[in-house]
């Protein structure tokens, strides 16, 4: 596998909340695994990204309990795959939608990037986008809430 595609690969993993990758390709399979320790016995090819342990904190003694995240209301249209989310085309092109832009179902209303390949994101449902949750360029993981359509 080419080196700079091993360090894409380990950049976007280590860029997101996926803790574990595998590809296989003509050439090998490459295993990339975040938040692991080593292990001794690894296969060929395989990567381990080290990420230091989270720091304990000392307990707070009236600490308020962090109010859950509010659900948008609407039907949320979120992510198939993990990769980076466009808006547009291309950069300066208008946006596919804006908050208020009628969609039908079937309707392009993204792009998200996956190992520089373009995948055209539709809308699955007809409605009118009443929040964007992403920004322009920024990674998103599987599943992740990208609009909301009511």
């Amino acid at each position: 596998m080419d080196l700079r595609k091993l360090k894409t690969l380990i950049d976007l993993v280590s860029e997101s909340n996926v803790s574990e990758l595998e590809i296989t390709e003509a050439e090998g399979k490459v295993r990339i695994v975040k938040g692991q320790p080593p292990v001794f016995q690894m296969p060929p090819q395989t990567v381990q990204l080290a990420q230091p342990a989270p720091a304990v904190a000392a307990p707070q003694a009236a600490a308020a309990p962090a109010p859950a995240p509010e659900a948008p209301a609407g039907h949320t249209v979120k992510s198939p795959m993990v990769g980076t989310f466009y808006r547009s085309s291309s950069p300066g092109a208008k946006p596919f939608v804006e908050v208020g832009t009628a969609v039908k179902a079937g309707e392009t209303i993204c792009i998200i990037e996956a190992m520089k390949i373009l995948n055209e994101i539709e809308a699955d449902k007809g409605g009118t986008i009443t929040r964007i949750l992403c920004e322009n360029g920024q990674p998103v993981e599987y599943g992740q809430p990208l609009f909301v359509i009511e």
